[in-house]
């Protein structure tokens, strides 16, 4: 299992618009996503100005049901 990088928000929100997620609803800190073949899935992601810690980052991709290899795949 390769290591997380460090990444702030921004980027793990475009590496799920890629997966096929949009931006659902937009409240404070925080943005939410929904995929787009099901609407069920829904995730959270905090946005700061700061990185994301591995912890949340590895918890929003369990979320979205991808592994990380395929998550970093994503980023690029």
């Amino acid at each position: 299992m390769p290591k997380l990088p460090r990444i702030p928000s921004i980027l793990a929100i475009k590496a799920l618009k890629r997966a096929g997620y949009f931006e659902y609803h937009c409240s404070g800190s925080h943005v939410q996503l929904r995929h787009i073949s099901d609407k069920t899935k829904r995730i959270t992601i905090p946005f700061h100005r700061k990185d994301l810690s591995p912890k949340t980052l590895k918890s929003i991709i369990r979320q979205a049901g991808i592994t990380i290899d395929e998550f970093i795949k994503l980023l690029r």
